[in-house]
C-alpha cells in the first residue's frame, strides 16, 4: 500500500463525510435535518488486505457519533453499515455463506435501513449493521 492509496481511502470516506456534514450543519440545524452516513462492516472487522478501507470506515463510524453529539438536539446523525450487497454474481455463493441468513443483501435492504433511521425521531448516534449476520460469524464457513 502506498501513502497515496491511504490518502485516497481517507479522502473519499472520512474527510468527505466530515467536510460535507460540516458544510451542511447550519442548514441541517435550521431544517432539523437528519444525516445518515453510509458506513461499512469493514469499520468493525480488521481485514489486513483492506487496512486503509477499514481504518477510513472506522473513522467515518466515529464521525457519526461525533456529529450526533455536536449537532444535537436539532440534528440527528446515524449510520448504516452494510455487508455484502449487490456483488458480482460469481461471488454470490461464497459471500452468502459468510452470513447467518445465507444470502447477500440488496440495495433495497440498505435503503430500508436508511429510511428507518431517517424516520426514527428518537435515534441518534447509532449505527445499524445491515449484513445478514456476517459480523456474528466466528469462523470461516
Amino acid at each position: 500500500m502506498t501513502e497515496a492509496d491511504w490518502e485516497l481511502a481517507f479522502g473519499a470516506t472520512a474527510k468527505g463525510s466530515f467536510f460535507v456534514t460540516q458544510a451542511a450543519a447550519r442548514h441541517l440545524r435550521e431544517s432539523r435535518g437528519t444525516v445518515v452516513m453510509i458506513e461499512d462492516v469493514a469499520a468493525y472487522q480488521p481485514w489486513p488486505s483492506f487496512a486503509a478501507h477499514c481504518a477510513a470506515k472506522a473513522a467515518q463510524a466515529m464521525l457519526t457519533r461525533v456529529f450526533a453529539r455536536a449537532l444535537a438536539p436539532e440534528v440527528r446523525v446515524c449510520g448504516v453499515a452494510p455487508g455484502s450487497v449487490a456483488i458480482d454474481p460469481s461471488q454470490e455463493d461464497r459471500r452468502a455463506a459468510e452470513t447467518l441468513l445465507g444470502r447477500v443483501g440488496s440495495p433495497e435492504d440498505v435503503a430500508d435501513a436508511v429510511a428507518f433511521l431517517a424516520g426514527s425521531d428518537f435515534v441518534t448516534g447509532a449505527s445499524l449493521v445491515v449484513d445478514g449476520g456476517r459480523l456474528l460469524q466466528s469462523g470461516r464457513p
